[in-house]
């Protein structure tokens, strides 16, 4: 299946400002991040048909969008290879075995492959152009949590594990006047924040804490760090708090 991208010929353009590197063997200085990158769901997605010029209406997409994939959903689920416009999707099996095993080892499930399509990755390269907009100015950045026990990147937080935290001038320093407040937050969109009680590596670029177990269940939170330690690379405490919030939800599971 070949996807047809002529509704609307014209070059993308994504936003992007340089970033202090995260990654612990990073060679150079910078990444490169995009500047606006709002979340849309399928409504969100169907909501825009009007501003691309398909004249389809947004309540059929949106009605089209949640049925195809509620039905990839169960495909996948029993064994079919999905092959669509934009990916491709398959079951896998991991782990290594004798050849003797009559079940899975505990653990161990099956899991999904989901990897862009071919079109979709040379539509990309044919017609996104990157504009470099300086240096972002924030003071600290959270760039990316990554869960220890599903192995997932800025979707999960599994209650009780490991959420590695990567970023620049995340290292939680205070003084005493100011103690209570400083640390790491889950923060629903409704309600209240709760505080990481367990912080196991506490660095510049890297924060490992433990997800507490009190958060709700399928509730998305958001990261919220607060802390006096300067982004420049002193040691010396800031006179006031300065805050991070990530501009992903991390989705809470036991």
């Amino acid at each position: 299946m070949s996807l047809d991208f002529s509704v609307k010929d014209v070059i993308h353009h994504i936003m992007v400002k340089f970033v202090y590197a995260f990654l612990p063997k990073a060679k150079k200085k910078f990444n490169l991040k995009a500047v606006h990158q709002p979340e849309l769901d399928i409504h969100g997605v169907a909501s825009k048909a009007a501003v691309y010029n398909i004249a389809t209406s947004a309540k059929v997409i949106e009605d089209g969008l949640k049925a195809g994939l509620e039905l990839m959903y169960y495909l996948a689920a029993d064994g079919y290879r999905i092959r669509t416009p934009l990916f491709n999707l398959k079951i896998r099996v991991p782990g290594e075995y004798d050849g003797i095993e009559s079940h899975l080892p505990d653990g161990t499930f099956p899991v999904a492959r989901l990897q862009t399509s071919a079109d979709f990755r040379k539509y990309i390269k044919e017609r996104v152009q990157v504009v470099i907009d300086g240096i972002d100015q924030r003071d600290g950045l959270i760039a990316e949590a990554y869960d220890e026990a599903t192995g997932l990147t800025d979707e999960t937080a599994t209650m009780g594990n490991i959420l590695t935290i990567r970023g620049c001038g995340l290292k939680i320093k205070f003084d005493e006047a100011l103690a209570s407040g400083a640390g790491v937050y889950f923060k629903p969109e409704t309600g209240l924040p709760q505080k990481v009680s367990v912080i196991a590596v506490n660095e510049p670029r890297t924060l490992k804490v433990l997800v507490p177990e009190t958060l709700t269940e399928g509730t998305a939170y958001s990261l919220a760090i607060f802390t006096q330690s300067s982004t420049r690379g002193h040691n010396h405490l800031l006179k006031d708090m300065r805050d991070m919030r990530s501009d992903f939800t991390l989705t809470a599971q036991k």
